[in-house]
């Protein structure tokens, strides 16, 4: 493996760092201290071309101007918080309401905006960028310091890893993710609307017109969201069914079969031979298709409508609100741990 660490920018007067691991194939991701965020994931196509799979910008600043998550790690609480509100131990509490009346992705100015500490480790077939925050009591109006670490494994195996820990010294809520979009042309060239989607779920969770979950799990069975069968995303984006309609495609939580070692959700392009197949011990994916044009550029390529398409895994959003949507509960002496795997093959 190879680590190559530069600086990306600066924010604050502090150096903001980008750092790239490196296997042995020449596929590499490049990730930086601002947000956790994955900058890059480049990658072979079945002719040995690389080119970037993921989106991402040029710059630091677009990051810290604009705030598009592209790839960055989402929290206290990835999604939305119906109205910001939520009721913890007897005590109501009052988030900011930064998205249409409510909560969304950690508040204005979430662990997506700060700068974190980090360090790198390097084994013979595998390396780790292991980033720290300490997000104090009130940030973003949420209760309890946090202490969080996010650690990137890239291997030889073709394997980025995300495992998240941690803890806090009163309750609060933590229900993190990571906000990649894939884009398996490469490069931004094209959308994803005939990328093959497989993802094991026999429910999806129906959203209201503010996109905020109603609480009712709806079988897939006869809906454009049955992927179960690899399916071109197309099927969401043609679709008159009134949940795809409301938002253009897909932008909705999955309810994951559970299985050891079972496949949670793959994407695969056949024109460019790459694949990535993710597993998670999270209860829930998050497909959303980059529903609409962003201003943004990559390498002089706009980036239109449904250029790239999240797996994101996590707990049920708004789950504080719904008592049939599990814990995202972190108390005092608890570790939160949980971990996500995307792998890259070549067909």
């Amino acid at each position: 493996m190879k680590i190559t660490e530069r600086v990306f920018g600066k924010l604050n007067d502090k150096d903001v760092m980008a750092i790239t691991l490196e296997n042995k194939s020449g596929a590499s991701i490049t990730a930086t201290t601002f947000g956790a965020t994955l900058l890059e994931w480049s990658a072979p196509d079945k002719n040995g071309n690389f080119a970037n799979i993921t989106i991402g910008l040029d710059n630091l600043d677009d990051y810290v101007n604009n705030r598009p998550f592209y790839g960055a790690t989402i929290g206290r609480v990835a999604g939305r918080i119906a109205d910001g509100k939520f009721e913890l131990n007897g005590k109501k509490y009052q988030l900011a309401q930064n998205n249409n009346g409510n909560h969304l992705h950690g508040g204005v100015d979430g662990l997506d905006t700060k700068v974190w500490d980090y360090k790198v480790e390097e084994e013979e077939t595998e390396a780790r960028i292991i980033f720290t925050y300490e997000d104090p009591a009130e940030s973003n109006d949420y209760p309890g310091a946090l202490s969080v670490t996010v650690i990137y494994t890239f291997n030889d195996e073709n394997e980025w890893k995300i495992t998240y820990k941690a803890t806090t010294d009163a309750s609060t809520l933590y229900n993190p993710t990571n906000h990649v979009y894939f884009n398996l042309n490469g490069d931004m060239e094209g959308t994803i609307l005939e990328h093959d989607l497989y993802v094991n779920a026999e429910k999806f969770v129906e959203l209201n017109a503010n996109t905020i979950p109603t609480g009712n799990k709806v079988a897939v069975d006869g809906t454009p969201f049955d992927f179960r069968t690899p399916t071109q995303t197309k099927q969401a984006t043609e679709s008159d069914h009134p949940q795809t309609k409301a938002v253009s495609g897909l932008d909705h939580p999955f309810v994951l079969n559970a299985g050891e070692n079972d496949i949670s959700a793959s994407i695969s392009d056949q024109k460019s031979g790459r694949r990535i197949e993710m597993t998670t011990t999270e209860p829930i994916v998050v497909v959303f298709m980059h529903n609409g044009p962003s201003g943004f550029e990559y390498k002089g390529k706009n980036f239109p409508a449904y250029v790239g398409i999240t797996l994101e895994s996590q707990g049920y959003p708004d789950a504080i609100n719904h008592d049939n949507f599990g814990n995202t509960i972190l108390n005092p002496g608890e570790t939160y741990l949980s971990e996500t795997v995307y792998k890259f093959s070549v067909e």
